[in-house]
């Protein structure tokens, strides 16, 4: 009977999880736009009478989020094509100037700009080598995803050249440390970051087999 269980356990919390996250991920995107567009469906009362499981309001509802994710599909490959082929640099500079003069708006935009230019267009080499980081202590050793070389203003107190190393937490690996050591303190480890992330979410239970290493 446990091993029944544990084996539907195992097939049920993946499934659970990513649904969780893919409705998180939708009530958050659609959360600011789903009033107006939950109106208009009933403005046009598409279903007066509703179906035969879903109530008008319950359809004015769920047929309002997906109103709102295509439109936001849409809006986000239309801005897309018209950055790429009409070179809309100037107006993003000014757009950028308007946003720096406001305060407390200034700050905010201007960290998240500079993580998303961080992530995805900056340095193509960051979060790509797995290391091992002998932390809390020497001798016992911690899985860690290299994110760049450390500011430069902490080398130069130092006095070392430090890399920047991630380490997140288990079982949630959002959430972590990061950690600033001089790059021959590290241990080059032969395994993928994706397969270094499944490690640790799954409290070490999952280990990367030889043909998963890199």
């Amino acid at each position: 009977m446990k091993k029944y269980f544990l084996t539907g356990l195992g097939i049920l919390l993946p499934v659970s999880v990513t649904i969780a996250i893919l409705i998180f991920l939708v009530n958050f995107l659609t959360k600011p736009f789903v009033g107006f567009a939950s109106r208009l469906i009933s403005h046009w009362n598409i279903f007066p009478n509703g179906t035969l499981l879903l109530s008008q309001e319950e359809l004015a509802r769920y047929g309002s989020r997906i109103l709102v994710l295509i439109f936001l599909f849409a809006l986000a490959l239309l801005l897309g094509i018209i950055a790429r082929w009409l070179l809309l640099n100037s107006f993003v500079k000014i757009f950028d100037k308007i946003l720096l003069k406001i305060p407390v708006v200034n700050s905010l935009y201007k960290t998240c700009q500079e993580i998303i230019k961080a992530l995805f267009t900056s340095d193509r080499t960051s979060f790509k080598q797995v290391v091992m980081v002998p932390f809390p202590r020497p001798g016992v050793y911690v899985l860690g995803i290299i994110a760049r070389q450390s500011p430069e203003c902490c080398c130069r107190s130092s006095k070392k050249e430090l890399t920047s190393v991630l380490i997140p937490n288990t079982p949630n690996p959002t959430t972590g440390f990061i950690l600033m050591l001089p790059f021959e303190e590290l241990i080059l480890v032969d395994m993928k970051p994706e397969d270094a992330i499944k490690y640790i979410i799954s409290c070490g239970v999952i280990t990367p087999k030889p043909s998963d290493t890199l």
